[in-house]
């Protein structure tokens, strides 16, 4: 069968519990419709809840929570079952584990080091490499540090995930710090940018547009700037990050102009 993620927009007073006795509701009534609710997410923080459902249709989907408690999702899209394993790794139902659900609401960050390529043309392959692996090793420490996942090498760069806003801008803070002290004759430069979002089907990527917009960010960044989305920002609040004022920027790829502003990583 297809298999859909919805999403609930539940807003203040939501709890884990309430979440919890809806899917045991779902649970009850999925077989009359030949429905199998996998498991599902709560973002206490949003007030947001997440299902992960194998069924016929999306309305078959609808029907089970429509009869089980009333609380129709606000939104459901058909998600690629290779996508979410390779994101997620095994799933498991909450109400079986006794362990919360976590929120697939991911923050997404890429790092760039800066002219590379020339700084290959300038030092040669082996002094390139070297600066490009104490790069590496600076953000894998970081991201170890701050709970994130390396999702992939970009060659110049690494692409992550975390799930947590504050986790990506502790990281990205740490990883400019650090670069600064680097290298004093040949100065590493490396520009951030960081996203969130929720799920997305976009080809095979679950997360494509969030990506998208961290990718571009980064490429927009500045040497030594982290460049966030303004609902970065807003998720930071109290959280004790700085930011610069924000701007409307031009992004490849976006038709409109992206809203954004500076970490102050210092």
């Amino acid at each position: 069968m297809p298999l859909y993620m919805d999403r609930h927009e539940l807003g203040e007073g939501a709890t884990a519990d309430a979440v919890a006795r809806a899917h045991m509701a779902d649970l009850g009534v999925q077989g009359k419709y030949g429905a199998k609710y996998l498991t599902y997410w709560f973002d206490a923080d949003s007030g947001h809840a997440f299902c992960l459902v194998d069924a016929d249709s999306a309305d078959i989907a609808e029907k089970v929570h429509a009869e089980a408690h009333g609380m129709v999702a606000n939104k459901i899209i058909p998600v690629d079952e290779g996508a979410v394993f390779n994101f997620y790794g095994q799933l498991t139902d909450p109400t079986e584990t006794g362990r919360p659900p976590a929120t697939p609401f991911k923050t997404v960050l890429f790092t760039d080091m800066e002219g590379s390529t020339a700084l290959t043309q300038r030092l040669g392959d082996e002094a390139a490499m070297t600066l490009l692996r104490v790069h590496d090793e600076i953000i894998r420490t970081a991201l170890d540090a701050h709970r994130g996942r390396e999702v992939k090498h970009t060659g110049d760069g690494i692409m992550a995930c975390f799930d947590s806003v504050s986790g990506a801008l502790a990281a990205a803070t740490e990883v400019q710090q650090k670069i600064e002290g680097t290298a004093p004759d040949v100065p590493i430069k490396v520009r951030i940018g960081i996203s969130a979002g929720e799920p997305v089907s976009e080809g095979d990527d679950l997360f494509g547009a969030t990506v998208q917009l961290a990718s571009r960010l980064t490429d927009k960044a500045g040497s030594g700037e982290v460049l966030v989305s303004t609902a970065v920002r807003d998720l930071a609040l109290g959280k004790g990050f700085s930011f610069g004022p924000v701007d409307e920027v031009e992004l490849k790829g976006f038709p409109e102009p992206v809203r954004a502003c500076r970490l102050d990583w210092r």
